[in-house]
Parts: structure tokens; C-alpha cells; sequence
């Protein structure tokens, strides 16, 4: 690495590690000076992060940002940081062509900000009292590395259902780079024509929506009353509608049982006696916390196994810190903890994580949930709570469906938008709202209005007050959202 010095972090046996840091430059130094700035180097803060993805990576930047004179160190399992697995489905669709740009920055950008990257090194342990984490190369061999303050952002792990015939050749989980570079070289093979997706959440959306843009015949089974599953039935069943549209067959309320191979095939056997034979399967079952180098270090976890962190993203053990889709969810309208693995929020968990590594105070302000997803031509969106969320949450909730143009009507290409409203009926204050839409709708937008006005705790009625752009080929004077928050109101 250009214009760095070296700094002692750990001992491998008899011999001594040592990453590379940045040195500054300076013009005219002499040599007393050169082991001056060596003594000064040696004694700088030491942090170790411990992976490489949306939080690990936004904590390094950070706290580099903060603090130059810190040593950062990232421990990355594979050869891939900082990519956006987000957009796998588009490069397995063929919309990205190359793999290479859905690099959020290269390594060779991120050892440019002072990051030292240890690629394809896994974090086996952390010892707390001794403040070291035991790292294994991809060789084989094993060494120590120090720490002053620990990072983990080891992400979450696809969640594998008690379905017999996962591992077998042809099934797939999607989580990593290397999950997409295998799935697509077996694409690649042209031997796919038809192909199920059991799951119908996100990543089963838009995998049916690749597939079926490479010409592959797909199914989607999903165990729920419809798919989308986090939105209301008949939005759900409003995303089947376009995935039927585009040739896609959708199955719901079934459960798959076993995935077997006959020959050159394989058998996804189903309940209700239901057997669909397929060239690919994927296992979009969701996620759960990856969790296990915390836990077994004695770091406290919660619900759904999850580490815990207070809002400063500090863990139980000292000097520790976690983030991202390992860890619990402040959530700002429950104003507790709780499971929310999204990229938006493990980039903001993991900037607010290196603040504090370097001697922040700054304060997680919570998750509401905020998602969107494109399949074919409709965008769904949500933010907030559901009925069913709301009322347990203790709330009085009532929801209110409404329909309105997304622009002008005289304007062409305006086309209908789905608004739905959620609040609280004794107090009036907005809860959460889902939106579904044609793809150049504005739905992403519309949906970040209300969750701005979610992180305000605003009333519903407070929406029809907001100063919103208007223009006839965007919008309406009154935009779809306020009217909306019009009609819920008695």
C-alpha cells in the first residue's frame, strides 16, 4: 500500500503481524524525525473491524474521518468488500452487466481512505479480556490480532427451512458475491428452463423477476396467503397479478416439503400433493442473525437471536461494538428493539458504531422498516406499522385504502396509485403506509415522504400541510400522499 508505515497488531507464534497504516507526509523530515513519527505510530488507537460490508465498512470510513491518526483494520471473509449484494438480482437478470460496478468503493478505494484490508481472513474468536480476535487466512494459518476497539458487523446468513434437499447441486441461497457468481455460471451453462423460488419476500420477488427475464419459466411458492407478505393481502395479491402478467406462476398457502433429484431433474415436493419439477431452485427464506463470533464470546443476545446493543451500538462487552443485520433494531415508532436487517439501516448503525469508536456520543435514531422493491413494472412500498403490528403494539390503528392518479390526468402516461394509511384513531398520529405503483410513479419517493413525517411522529392531518413540489407530468396540487392522509381523516 502506497504511503503507509507499518504498525505491530499481533503475534502468530514467534513471528509478528504487521498491517499497514498511513503515515503522514511531510516535506524535508529527517531522520530523527522518521523515528519520531514510528514511536507515534506504534502507539496510536488500534481498530479491528470485523467484516466488510455495509456497517464494517461505514464504521472504518468514519472513524478515519474523525480521527486520521487511527489504525483501521478490516477483516473481510471473502474478496469482496463493501459490494452491494442488493443488486445481485440485477446482475443475475442481466439489467447489470458488469459485477465489478456494483462495488460501492474497491479495495483499493477503501485502503486509499488509511483502511488496511485483510481479504479472505475469518474471524474464529474474539478473547474480551485480552482484547485480541483470532483470524485464520485462507492457507490455513492462524494468528492474533490486538485491538483498542472491536467492531463486528459479520452480517446475517440465509435462513435455511427444515426442507430435505437444500445442498443439493442445482439449489441455491443468495446472500454473498460468491452465491451470485455461482448461480450465474450455472445459468450461464444454458441448461435452465424452468426453475422455483420458494419464498415470496423480497428476494424472491425479484429473483422471479430475473429469471423470468432470462427467458425462464418460474414458480413461486410461497407459504402465506400471498406473496409480499410484509404488505397487506390485497397488495400482495395486486404483486402476484403482475408476476402472473409476466408469466410467472405463483403458488401460495403451500409449504415445501422436500426438494429431491430424478436423473437429470429435480422435484420440489409440496404439501397438498403438489410436485413441480425444475432445472434451479432458490431458497428465498429470509435471514437470521450471524450472530455466533458475539454469542460465543459471551456477548448478550435477544429476540431472534440477534446481538444485542444499546443506541450507541456499544455490545455487553467492553470496548465491543456491533452492526448491521447481526445485531437488534432500535424501532422509533415501537421505541424498542427489535429484528430489521436492511442495507440502509447497517450503513447508518455502522457510521454511528465508528463515531463512537473513536470517542463519539452520537445516538442511533431507529429503524421504521422503510422498503421498497420493483417487480416488472410495479414498485410496492411500506414504511412503519400494519394493523396487526400497531394493535399489539398496544395502539388503536385504522387503515385506509385510497386510489388517486399519479400525475395530472391530462398529462400523459399518469397511471393509478395505491396509498394506504395507518394510525392511531384515538390520537391521529400516523403509524405507517404502504404505496404500490407503476414503476415511474414516484412510489420510492412518495414512501420516503411518509416515513420523513414517521421520524417527526407527525399526525396524519399534519400531512395535507407539508409544501410539496408540484408540477402536472409529477404530481397534483394536493399530491397523492396528502390526499390520502385527507381521506383517512373522520
Amino acid at each position: 500500500m502506497r504511503g503507509t508505515g507499518q504498525v505491530t497488531l499481533a503475534r502468530a507464534g514467534s513471528e509478528t503481524l504487521s498491517i499497514p497504516v498511513p503515515r503522514s507526509r511531510s516535506k524535508g523530515r529527517g531522520e530523527g524525525q522518521e523515528r519520531q513519527t514510528e514511536r507515534k505510530v506504534e502507539t496510536m488507537k488500534n481498530l479491528l473491524i470485523i467484516g466488510g460490508s455495509d456497517a464494517g465498512t461505514s464504521a472504518a470510513l468514519r472513524a478515519r474521518e474523525l480521527d486520521p491518526s487511527v489504525s483501521v483494520t478490516m477483516v473481510v471473509a471473502d474478496r469482496f468488500p463493501n459490494f452491494s449484494i442488493c443488486g445481485l438480482p440485477f446482475y443475475l437478470s442481466a439489467e447489470v452487466q458488469d459485477w465489478h460496478s456494483l462495488a460501492h468503493r474497491t479495495a483499493s478505494e477503501i485502503e486509499g481512505k488509511g483502511v488496511g484490508l485483510l481479504l479472505d481472513h475469518k474471524a474464529e474468536s474474539i478473547d474480551p479480556a485480552g482484547k485480541t480476535v483470532r483470524v485464520s487466512a485462507s492457507g490455513g494459518k492462524q494468528f492474533e490480532l490486538a485491538y483498542d476497539s472491536l467492531l463486528v458487523g459479520t452480517g446475517a446468513v440465509s435462513a435455511k427451512p427444515p426442507i430435505a434437499g437444500t445442498d443439493l447441486p442445482g439449489v441455491f441461497f443468495l446472500r454473498w458475491m460468491r452465491d451470485g457468481f455461482a448461480l450465474q455460471d450455472y445459468l450461464s451453462e444454458g441448461k435452465v428452463e424452468n426453475a422455483v423460488v420458494t419464498g415470496g419476500g423480497y428476494i424472491g420477488m425479484e429473483m422471479a423477476d430475473a429469471l423470468a427475464r432470462r427467458g425462464v419459466r418460474t414458480t413461486v411458492i410461497e407459504f402465506a396467503d400471498t406473496v409480499l407478505a410484509t404488505m397487506d393481502a390485497d397488495l400482495g395479491g395486486l404483486v402476484a397479478g403482475e408476476l402472473e402478467r409476466n408469466g410467472v406462476s405463483v403458488v401460495t398457502k403451500t409449504a415445501v416439503r422436500e426438494i429431491s433429484r430424478h436423473k437429470d431433474k429435480l422435484m420440489v415436493k409440496c404439501s397438498r400433493g403438489l410436485e413441480i419439477p425444475a432445472d434451479l431452485v432458490i431458497v428465498a427464506a429470509g435471514a437470521k442473525p450471524n450472530a455466533a463470533l458475539l454469542q460465543s464470546a459471551g456477548a448478550e443476545t435477544g429476540a431472534s437471536g440477534a446481538v444485542k446493543v444499546d443506541r450507541m451500538m456499544r455490545t455487553s462487552l467492553p470496548d465491543v461494538f456491533s452492526a448491521g443485520d447481526c445485531v437488534e433494531t432500535w424501532h422509533r415508532v415501537l421505541e424498542r428493539h427489535t429484528y430489521l436487517p436492511l442495507g440502509t439501516t447497517a450503513h447508518k448503525q455502522g457510521r454511528i458504531a465508528g463515531e463512537n469508536m473513536v470517542g463519539g456520543k452520537a445516538l442511533f435514531q431507529g429503524s421504521l422498516g422503510t422498503q421498497a422493491v420493483k417487480i416488472f413494472d410495479l414498485v410496492a412500498a411500506r414504511t412503519g406499522l400494519r394493523d396487526g403490528d400497531a394493535r399489539e403494539a398496544g395502539f388503536q390503528p385504522v387503515t385506509k385504502r385510497f386510489e388517486a392518479w399519479d400525475h395530472k390526468a391530462y398529462y400523459p402516461g399518469a397511471h393509478k396509485l395505491i396509498v394506504c394509511i395507518t394510525g392511531d384513531w384515538m390520537t391521529g398520529r400516523l403509524l405507517g403506509a404502504q404505496i404500490i405503483g407503476h414503476k415511474t410513479s414516484e412510489v420510492s419517493k412518495r414512501i420516503d415522504i411518509l416515513a420523513s413525517a414517521l421520524y417527526h411522529g407527525m399526525k396524519v392531518s399534519e400531512l395535507e400541510h407539508m409544501d410539496l413540489s408540484y408540477t402536472p407530468p409529477l404530481s397534483s396540487p394536493w399530491d397523492p400522499v396528502q390526499m390520502a392522509a385527507q381521506a383517512w381523516r373522520p
